[in-house]
């Protein structure tokens, strides 16, 4: 068990988690439909429903659930929350959709289904992923979202800085160059470098999607700094429990194949602590975010509750 205290019960964060991944899933079917929106001529019916695969009917939306809940304490009205929060799951839909490609990680199962390249084909895949995140920046840069140009600009500053080259997609690079892709030998990696690694790659996305709940609601300097702080720690403690679970669970559990990084040789810190250290390292860091939230009152509850979700989460 973790030992960060807990900031809310559990029952009202799975409430909470349920509540908002029915509203998203609501949102992405309507911005996933076959009519083409204003300006578009017309949405193929096999890539619409190659994205919709890969969007819909999954998770528990923790990436929009961190958008929506930060912008919401700081009184963004529901709806424009719920938008931002659908643009940050339509990036991470498209990384998912790659990341399971043949010249990827080459996985046949996602979130208990066939991944987008093997219920369609690998071109379909490609392509549905490029328009998932190509339709993310799109709501980002919605009127709809919020009314100042300024805010929508800072918004997809953040998404693409922190999916980008120096984000997601460069971890993404660093990952495949660990595993030996581009050299004959495989060398290790030590544990400052696997977790700048997973910094990138899985935390930048986590942590920007509180900064853009942050910016949607206007945060001051000081409470960005803390969100911050806060979003960071959360990231690092999602991938070393998700490289936990790697270990400890099967794929009938996590809705995917699971003991998948040792056979790839991968950097995890729990091959560069152990499972014990690396289970005291993840609950460190589930404490870390939450004292991040020191200068916020029972508002941030939810978030503080997430932070021991990711660390102790199941699937």
């Amino acid at each position: 068990m973790s030992s960060v205290p807990p900031s809310a019960h559990s029952g009202d964060l799975d409430l909470r988690l349920a509540q908002n991944a029915a509203a998203i899933e609501t949102l992405l079917e309507t911005l996933l439909s076959d009519a083409p929106a204003a300006g578009e001529i017309v949405r193929p019916p096999r890539l619409v429903a190659a994205m919709r695969h890969g969007a819909l009917g999954g998770g528990k939306r923790l990436r929009p659930f961190l958008t929506v809940e930060t912008a919401g304490f700081l009184g963004v009205p529901a709806q424009q929350a719920r938008r931002a929060g659908a643009a940050v799951e339509l990036l991470h839909c498209y990384s998912l959709v790659h990341d399971d490609l043949p010249a990827m990680d080459d996985d046949d199962l996602r979130r208990g289904r066939p991944t987008v390249h093997k219920a369609f084909d690998e071109a379909t895949a490609i392509l549905a992923g490029d328009a998932l995140l190509t339709l993310a920046f799109d709501v980002l840069a919605d009127e709809a979202t919020h009314p100042d140009g300024g805010v929508r600009a800072a918004l997809v500053t953040s998404l693409a800085r922190a999916t980008g080259l120096g984000g997601m997609v460069g971890g993404q690079m660093l990952d495949l160059a660990a595993e030996g892709r581009f050299e004959t030998a495989r060398s290790a990696l030590s544990d400052a470098e696997i977790r700048r690694l997973q910094a990138m790659k899985t935390g930048a996305l986590l942590a920007a999607s509180v900064e853009i709940g942050a910016r949607l609601g206007g945060a001051d300097a000081v409470a960005l700094a803390a969100l911050g702080r806060y979003g960071r720690a959360l990231g690092a403690t999602f991938q070393i429990a998700d490289d936990i679970l790697d270990v400890e669970s099967d794929a009938a559990q996590m809705g995917k194949a699971t003991a998948k990084d040792a056979d790839q040789g991968k950097g995890t810190l729990v091959g560069a602590l152990g499972l014990d250290r690396a289970k005291r390292e993840r609950d460190r860091l589930s404490a870390e975010a939450v004292a991040a939230l020191s200068g916020f009152g029972p508002e941030a509850d939810m978030l503080r509750a997430a932070a021991r979700f990711a660390a102790e989460r199941k699937s």
